[in-house]
């Protein structure tokens, strides 16, 4: 840098500077670092040191992920195996979500469809026992017709099947209120 500032070179790249340092003559303290060049050089010298990265450091993301190839780099084999195993677990288990998200979406868009289709059925239950029971016995009341629509699709299909078994609208009555 001296010699590019004192003989005028040109530089290829306008960003690209050069310092020269020699670490042991480097004494500031973390909290003196005020520069990026000061917290790199500072990073250089005491990185064998850290046990975690620290605050100051870690607000430039370069230097964390510097901190944690050097970590990696000085581990040893039984401690990179562990890494390894420990981040193919991870991976897997996001791959379990991801998969398990899937299938939650596809299994509710198909109970919707089954749900859909039920309710679709048992309207069209309900609109033939009520046309039935109009055609048979008149017209019946808002409380018979209300208990008629409340009742489970089971229950529908088989007033249905034993509709023609009955001889009033008493007999209907009474059908209702043991299914009620």
């Amino acid at each position: 840098m001296f010699q590019e500032e004192t003989k005028k070179y040109k530089c290829l790249e306008k960003e690209l500077r050069l310092i020269f340092v020699e670490l042991p003559k480097f004494n500031k303290s973390l909290s003196e670092l005020k520069s990026l060049t000061d917290k790199w050089i500072y990073f250089l010298k005491e990185a064998a040191s850290f046990d975690e990265i620290p605050e100051s450091l870690g607000e430039v993301g370069e230097i964390e992920q510097a901190l944690n190839i050097a970590n990696f780099i000085n581990m040893s084999p039984e401690e990179l195996e562990i890494v390894e195993n420990r981040g193919i677990a991870m991976q897997d288990e996001r791959g379990r979500i991801a998969y398990a998200e899937q299938q939650g979406i596809v299994k509710g868009e198909a109970i919707g469809i089954v749900k859909g289709e039920a309710i679709g059925r048992l309207n069209q239950a309900i609109a033939l026992v009520k046309l039935l029971i109009t055609q048979r016995f008149g017209e019946v009341s808002q409380e018979i017709s209300s208990q008629i629509e409340s009742l489970p699709l089971a229950d529908v299909e088989d007033l249905v099947k034993v509709f023609l078994s009955f001889n009033s609208l008493q007999d209907l009555e009474s059908w209702l209120q043991e299914r009620l």
